[in-house]
């Protein structure tokens, strides 16, 4: 990597090597991170201490992780006077694996969608969520014990690509004329405009990666969830495009409903997983009237930026949803809540989602046996009802935590 200007790598630890589409994770790996705006840094400091913790307990003195802060957000621009500086993106280019807090970002108005900004420039085309339940956690739901799914994302194409123009500008005027003359598509004069790609590409590697995921981790089903019933060529192509790929690339591990309808009396054969759609406002009611259709979605970026957050809701909020952002080399792990800024400095915020991300970012280096005792000490914190705040106003018998409390339970509950 280039000598940067705005960071100073560490003098120890190694850099993860991608070899063959797999990782060479050293036992000192180097692991740049971006604490996050708002309340990140709060949830980065109780985060930082589990994880070490788990490591220092799964292997002792045989594994470390070297942590390199590098920068993005307010803090990038207090000190740098740029939002995202490139150093950042070549510190997660050249060490492969990250792992950041919540950024900032306006609405309506302003800079880009840092996270967004991350995501297209490294190619994270995935964006990953698992979502389970924790017992004890409080939830609006009947039975959130029943939620178990995985949400696959396509991260780079649907309507978050940006290409938009605003309403009555010099762009937008040129947009509609064009659109009107050549296809003679009717759209008001003063509106704001947009292009909604979706790609055979696109949508295939984002399919294979769910499928792939089903097969290595024993899981029942993947479901391709869109709006194909309105968008034909956009969403409904989604999930044609998926079906294709578990056809011709996965046909001896996968069967498509119509095929269980038709051959096997609606009954799954063994050892097949199952590849079915669902239209995404139908998916929406499913997933809470019957969470256990659901195992393996996936979805568009639109689509699954709601869905994931419906699906987290049954389970403690968005404060309890990991994510990873990956690609078929890079991955980036992240809080997948906002920056909560009221709460900034207050060692109150939840900081769970940023520990499980942090979780499956131990699983995705291989170091099952530290992420195992991380869930292990989050499982016996909220079965003692050890919470903080957002939980606890919703439980009876609670003892509210502070966020870096909440860290050391989790720490000594492991």
């Amino acid at each position: 990597m280039a000598t940067p200007k705005t960071l100073t790598p560490p003098k120890e630890g190694e850099r993860i090597e991608a070899r063959g589409g797999r990782l060479a994770v050293p036992d000192t790996p180097i692991i740049p991170y971006i604490e996050g705006d708002g309340t990140g840094p709060d949830i980065w400091r109780a985060t930082v201490r589990v994880l070490d913790a788990a490591v220092r307990k799964a292997y002792g003195s045989k594994r470390r992780i070297v942590w390199f802060e590098v920068f993005a957000g307010e803090k990038a621009h207090a000190r740098f006077g740029t939002w995202l500086p490139e150093e950042t993106l070549q510190a997660f280019e050249h060490y492969v694996v990250g792992i950041k807090g919540p950024l900032t970002t306006p609405v309506g108005g302003g800079f880009r969608s840092l996270n967004v900004s991350l995501r297209q420039q490294l190619d994270l085309y995935a964006c990953v969520r698992p979502v389970r339940y924790f017992e004890g956690v409080p939830s609006p739901v009947c039975h959130p014990e029943q939620v178990d799914v995985v949400v696959f994302r396509e991260n780079t194409e649907d309507i978050y690509v940006g290409y938009e123009c605003a309403s009555g500008s010099p762009e937008a005027k040129r947009l509609i004329e064009f659109v009107g003359r050549e296809f003679k598509w009717k759209i008001r004069e003063d509106a704001g405009v947009g292009l909604k790609p979706m790609s055979p590409f696109g949508t295939k590697r984002l399919v294979r990666k769910a499928i792939r995921f089903a097969i290595d981790h024993g899981r029942r089903s993947v479901t391709l969830v869109h709006k194909g019933n309105i968008m034909k060529y956009t969403e409904g192509a989604f999930a044609q495009w998926g079906y294709e790929v578990a056809r011709e690339e996965f046909a001896a591990e996968t069967i498509p409903w119509a095929d269980v309808e038709k051959h096997h009396r609606g009954v799954v054969p063994p050892g097949k997983i199952l590849i079915q759609d669902y239209i995404a406002d139908v998916t929406f009611q499913h997933v809470l009237t019957r969470p256990r259709s659901f195992d393996v979605i996936a979805t568009g970026n639109l689509n699954g930026d709601y869905l994931s957050d419906a699906i987290a809701a049954q389970v403690g909020g968005i404060g309890m949803a990991p994510g990873g952002n990956i690609s078929d080399v890079h991955a980036v792990f992240e809080a997948t809540h906002g920056t909560a800024p009221k709460y900034a400095n207050q060692d109150k915020v939840n900081p769970g989602s940023l520990i499980l991300s942090g979780v499956m970012m131990l699983e995705h280096l291989g170091w099952r046996e530290a992420a195992g005792l991380v869930i292990r000490g989050m499982e016996a914190t909220f079965r003692k009802k050890i919470v903080t705040y957002d939980l606890a106003r919703l439980m009876e018998g609670a003892r509210e935590a502070r966020t870096s409390e909440f860290a050391s339970a989790v720490v000594d509950n492991m």
